[in-house]
């Protein structure tokens, strides 16, 4: 029994995280999900042991909560849970390192900014970028506590659920202290635990709200389209006249924005940047759009450009040719007289989409399997899609929606309406798709901007700036929605300052390591 015990507790922490996080959302099981390993530690085992303990609680968290990828890619979904899981070890490893070293009183405020630390530079793009388990996005179906966001983002949530952890954990490892400190610190706990809901729920009223009957209509379609039958030669034509018609059916005078998801788009060939008025495909389009003049359109498109020289390192060249060609995950705004502005997605998927420099040797392991690793090109620049009404649209194709600080950039310069166009059918009917709807309310939070989401097969819908969901659309249903929407631009502290928290969480994280390394070399 004694030898199974921390064999036990490990388990007991990956499925704590497994209840809090969404869609099960007990959410409040994360401020006690660390807890078990602060005791493996406390048994002072050998650093493999405690490494292979602490792994094993790690695995089964994103085992449980991001199983779904499978789904989408097989050897994508290996790479992302076994590296995932082995990258949120390190600053467990720099936790235990620092209690041998400094003790205890050192090594729990040394895990706070070291986790913190962590998931800053994870959410940063460098290839291997998997934030889908940052800790404050546990609290996407709990929006109502955490309203504050408009001031620290999910690195809010994150220093919340770590202090709770860590108070807790003091409290049952000193259950022999006398009376009145237990009460001091059972006080200190219920003040953590109360103040942040209290200040997040007089912060909510300032945004409940809906909007008046002045604005112009936004409306967007689901077309609930199999994302492997889109992949099939001579379906494009299909495809497009079921978005003309659910468009059709929801448009009206006062509709100013048409949005479709995530390459609504696609042909094998992809489409060529520069001659989308003259392709002979899209000829129904531009027809659907003539018949409303004042209507504008962004959708998702699969797309390339050709250049006479090799302008970055995953342009390709043209056989036959002294010519190159960038091919790109990307969306354009579009009216009758043809397309007005590109973006292309730059927050580019682990394996899928992208790998960084020293593991592009396993790109066709991927490709075998579906994924295009190395394949898009990426643009650096955070520049708003402008329309030529009231709307200043902050795209985000899929995947990107989950970096808030990324987001937040484009309300920084000037965005009033947040756009998410995505493709959740490759995961097929499972926590995926709740998951990323979920984490948009986020986005919302942090920058108190309108969300509109077109998602391919669900969940599509609006959100207001207090992270309430309107109108969601179910998985699988083709549908149609339109809701009228304020053009009001707020620019919160989060937006015009960033994230601080972490920033401050990486400054001190540089300094207890230094004074590691002055107590090493004092001690020599």
């Amino acid at each position: 029994m004694r030898k199974a015990y921390p064999v036990f507790l490990s388990l007991l922490s990956g499925f704590l995280f497994y209840l809090s996080w969404p869609p099960v959302s007990f959410t409040a099981a994360a401020f006690f999900a660390f807890i078990p390993l602060f005791f493996i530690r406390d048994q002072q085992f050998s650093r493999v042991k405690f490494f292979s303990l602490i792994y094993l609680a790690l695995f089964v968290w994103n085992v449980s909560t991001t199983w779904w990828i499978w789904n989408s890619t097989a050897v994508g979904a290996v790479m992302a849970i076994v590296t995932n899981s082995l990258l949120m070890c390190i600053p467990w490893m720099g936790f235990n390192y620092i209690h041998r070293k400094l003790g205890a009183v050192w090594a729990y405020p040394s895990f706070t900014v070291f986790w913190m630390s962590f998931e800053y530079i994870h959410l940063q793009d460098w290839g291997l970028s998997w934030p889908w388990l940052t800790l404050g996005n546990v609290f996407a179906s709990r929006t109502e506590w955490v309203q504050w966001y408009e001031y620290t983002g999910t690195s809010g949530g994150t220093l919340w659920i770590l202090l709770i952890n860590v108070l807790v954990y003091k409290f049952l490892s000193a259950l022999h202290h006398s009376a009145i400190q237990r009460i001091k610190q059972t006080a200190w706990i219920a003040v953590l635990l109360i103040a942040p809901v209290s200040l997040s729920l007089l912060i909510e009223k300032k945004w409940l709200h809906t909007p008046s009957g002045n604005n112009k209509s936004v409306v967007v379609v689901q077309p609930n389209i199999d994302p492997y039958e889109k992949l099939a030669t001579g379906t494009f034509e299909m495809q497009l006249q079921k978005l003309i018609r659910l468009s059709e059916s929801k448009i009206d005078s006062s509709t100013s924005l048409l949005v479709w998801p995530e390459t609504a788009l696609y042909s094998a060939n992809g489409f060529d940047e520069t001659n989308l008025n003259t392709n002979f495909f899209l000829n129904p389009l531009f027809d659907f759009l003539k018949r409303h003049p004042d209507l504008q359109l962004f959708t998702g498109i699969e797309s390339y450009r050709v250049f006479n020289e090799k302008v970055s390192n995953v342009a390709k060249p043209i056989e036959g040719t002294s010519n190159y060609y960038e091919v790109y995950n990307g969306s354009v705004l579009m009216d009758s007289t043809g397309a007005k502005q590109f973006y292309h997605k730059s927050m580019l998927v682990p394996g899928v989409e992208t790998l960084p420099k020293f593991l592009l040797f396993l790109g066709p392991v991927f490709e075998k399997f579906g994924g295009t690793a190395g394949g898009y090109a990426t643009q650096k620049e955070r520049t708003p899609v402008t329309t030529t009404k009231q709307w200043i649209l902050a795209p985000a194709i899929c995947y990107e929606s989950i970096y808030g600080e990324y987001m937040s950039q484009y309300v920084s310069n000037g965005a009033n309406l947040i756009t998410i166009i995505t493709n959740d059918g490759w995961w097929g009917n499972t926590p995926g798709h709740k998951q990323h709807q979920l984490y948009a309310r986020l986005r919302a939070i942090e920058t108190r901007t309108w969300v509109v989401r077109s998602a391919n097969t669900g969940i599509s819908c609006f959100i207001d700036p207090s992270g309430t969901v309107i109108d969601p659309q179910p998985w699988w249903k083709e549908s149609a929605i339109k809701h009228q929407l304020p053009a009001v631009q707020n620019k919160t502290f989060f937006v015009r300052y960033g994230d601080l928290l972490s920033k401050a969480a990486l400054i001190i994280t540089a300094l207890i390591w230094l004074v590691v390394l002055y107590k090493r070399f004092s001690n020599k």
